[in-house]
């Protein structure tokens, strides 16, 4: 009866330490924590998609016309089950800084201007600013690793005459993976190349910010702007929050897609191809939507488009559905007490 008392206060006695723990970790650490699983975890999710998406963008004569099943099919043959996941530790070695410091920043930024600009309310256009804020910072800290995911991603190991014919007509360099991609943009362009397609590159509105700015915001904007006209018995529902999130992804991606386009096709191309062939250099967002409207057509504008539908669903679902079960069981303080007068941990 002696050992039975004690070993429950032992498991009493571990169960408060761990609580202890879980509560001298700052919220802002909490909330990267939060960010960066949910965003490991929807993007491996919807690996084999987001490659054949950069395909149909990007190599145009080898995948243009397949259209989504059929290119899942010859990126089967020619790089094999391994090939859908081609990029996808670059993706994931992105996405969980920029995932962190998207959720954080974006909770840092709406706590400022609840605090500071009282005159916007507490409604969804503080969600449409600090989710817009936020997408901006994570795109500026992770880009290198995303011009690393598309290059590594653009490579297929194809043997056939097409293959061959369209390497020596658009010649491109061989990478063997992340640090190989560095190593050889950097010695390209220097650090600058590294930024290829981001604001950074140019003066004028790069197409990484153009697009992520607007879909960051609108993201958060629907999402919460939905889960605000949920009955309170029903915040906690699972589906509710995927269907919250799904919306979220699908209108966000629509209004923004042409400018993701524009940013895969400025990050594949080079210097080499623009030299030997003279092909047209995209170097800004306006520029880029006209060079690629006039030489392909504006139906490549869309390239990829179903596939992002299927795609953004369940990824923006799943990721938001994550961070805010990542909230509960980190127990992150709701953000309605964060804005109440208590400064930020």
């Amino acid at each position: 009866m002696g050992s039975s008392s004690q070993g429950s206060a032992a498991v009493a006695a571990a169960a408060r330490v761990d609580l202890c723990a879980l509560d001298v970790i700052p919220v802002f650490a909490k909330e990267m924590i939060a960010g960066g699983v949910a965003g490991a975890f929807s993007k491996t999710a919807i690996a084999p998609l987001e490659r054949v998406k950069i395909l149909l963008q990007t190599r145009t004569n080898e995948f243009g016309s397949l259209g989504v099943f059929k290119s899942l099919k010859k990126l089967r043959q020619h790089d094999g089950i391994k090939g859908f996941y081609k990029g996808n530790g670059a993706s994931v070695l992105r996405i969980v800084p920029y995932a962190a410091l998207h959720f954080m920043a974006y909770e840092r930024y709406r706590y400022w201007i609840l605090n500071n600009c009282p005159s916007l309310g507490t409604g969804p256009v503080v969600d449409l600013l600090a989710g817009s804020a936020s997408g901006g910072t994570a795109v500026l800290c992770t880009y290198p690793l995303d011009l690393a995911r598309t290059k590594l991603a653009f490579q297929v190991n194809g043997s056939d005459q097409l293959s061959r014919a369209l390497k020596r007509a658009s010649p491109q360099p061989t990478y063997g993976g992340i640090m190989d991609v560095f190593r050889g943009v950097y010695s390209e362009g220097g650090m600058r190349a590294l930024y290829r397609g981001s604001y950074l590159k140019y003066s004028s509105s790069g197409p990484t910010l153009m697009g992520i700015l607007p879909y960051a915001g609108l993201k958060f904007y629907i999402y919460e702007g939905l889960k605000a006209h949920v009955p309170e018995e029903y915040k906690n529902s699972v589906t509710l929050k995927l269907s919250c999130g799904a919306a979220a992804g699908l209108f966000g991606q629509t209004l923004t897609y042409p400018l993701d386009v524009v940013r895969r096709q400025m990050q594949v191309q080079s210097q080499q191809q623009h030299e030997q062939f003279g092909a047209p250099r995209i170097t800004g967002t306006f520029q880029g939507l006209m060079v690629i409207k006039q030489t392909q057509g504006w139906r490549q504008l869309f390239a990829g488009l179903s596939l992002n539908y299927i795609k953004v669903v369940p990824s923006v679902a799943i990721g938001f559905t994550a961070y805010d079960t990542m909230k509960h069981l980190l127990k992150i303080p709701p953000r309605e007490k964060k804005s109440s007068g208590h400064g930020p941990a």
